[in-house]
């Protein structure tokens, strides 16, 4: 049976859009498999996701931070957040909709929008809509021109875990105006456990369901096209080591790029990704209705090798680069710029929905 209790993650914080000081309350999520889910109403974060081994030790295979702060510091690299009002890049931070210039903001070298900009949905505090027996849902309402973006929003976050091993996120969206809308989920995993760096990162296989990906230039803003995996250090349709692809794709640092799902119709939900941890038995599936993923490897945490300080994470962790993989799902990045692409656009009366499902488990 799955269980949900609530406590107190911090007190005092400051809200960023109504400057009020916020509780940020904490849900546990609890299977009889041994396996828990904690979540926060800061930014809709995932702090910990624990699932035990093929010996049955249970590790916590997320980052995260022990505190508040940790989440609030400039060196926290989006870990477990719910991404919005647009993940990933925007170019130059603009668009034209409906025959106008649309300028959000530039939160990157002045150059690009980076996951919804200054203050995003990873930034704000959601209200709590419902706590069920086996999961909660959060919301959160973006005003109107938030970081330039037209209408407002009100988005809900639902988490779910099920008794095999699935943590099902649904992402929900309405607007008052027509304007762009794509959510993601920005949890990092390492199935050896968080703590267990770019060595354990080398050790696990990756398979990744995608025909292409979005071809993108050196700031990562797509250029429209999209390159075929065949014959590609790309290819990820059969399981591959990690380690051994990473060092096939130098002197690029690793991967960091939207790839484009394979999907069966009618069928509505596409299976995403798999990654496997061969010493630890661990396995995790993402499955998905979004036609992107964007599979980043932490090429931009710190290089620790270079003199570089690690990242002070939770329980003690130092968290490096390669320490860690993400699976974005999501619409492709800087759709708006690219009427080939999926849309991202959502109109008055329309709703979004974004469903992903984790489904984690063992191999003995």
């Amino acid at each position: 049976m799955v269980n949900v209790t609530e406590d107190v993650f911090a007190t005092g914080a400051v809200n960023p859009f109504t400057n009020s000081k916020d509780t940020i309350k904490r849900f546990t999520l609890t299977n009889g498999g041994g396996m828990s889910v904690q979540l926060i109403t800061r930014g809709a974060i995932i702090t910990s996701i624990k699932i035990p081994d093929a010996g049955g030790k249970i590790d916590d295979v997320t980052l995260g931070f022990d505190d508040l702060a940790g989440y609030q510091s400039d060196r926290n690299p989006y870990f477990g957040a719910t991404i919005g009002r647009v993940c990933n890049r925007i170019g130059n931070g603009s668009f034209q909709l409906n025959g106008k210039l649309v300028q959000v903001s530039k939160n990157r070298e002045n150059k690009f929008q980076l996951h919804g900009g200054f203050v995003g949905f990873d930034k704000a505090h959601w209200e709590v809509v419902e706590v069920r027996q086996d999961g909660v849902t959060l919301s959160h309402t973006n005003p109107d021109g938030h970081e330039g973006y037209p209408g407002k929003v009100t988005a809900t976050a639902s988490f779910t875990l099920s008794e095999d091993n699935c943590l099902h996120v649904q992402m929900r969206a309405v607007t008052d105006k027509t304007t762009p809308v794509n959510l993601t989920n920005h949890s990092y995993f390492n199935l050896a456990g968080h703590k267990a760096g770019a060595n354990g990162l080398y050790e696990h296989t990756i398979e990744i369901n995608a025909y292409g990906i979005t071809e993108t230039d050196q700031s990562s803003i797509p250029t429209g096209k999209i390159t075929p995996v065949d014959g590609t250090a790309f290819d990820l349709r059969v399981s591959n080591n990690l380690g051994e692809r990473l060092k096939e794709l130098q002197p690029a640092r690793g991967y960091d790029d939207n790839f484009c799902v394979t999907f069966n119709p009618p069928q509505p939900l596409a299976k995403v990704a798999r990654a496997t941890h061969p010493p630890s038995g661990r396995w995790l599936e993402v499955v998905s209705n979004q036609p992107g993923v964007q599979f980043y490897t932490s090429n931009f945490m710190p290089d620790v090798e270079r003199g570089e300080a690690a990242i002070p994470g939770k329980e003690g962790a130092a968290y490096a680069k390669h320490g860690a993989f993400c699976l974005e799902t999501q619409k492709f990045p800087d759709s708006v710029n690219h009427s080939s692409f999926p849309s991202t656009i959502l109109q008055p009366g329309e709703s979004y929905n974004h469903e992903v499902i984790y489904k984690f488990g063992v191999s003995h």
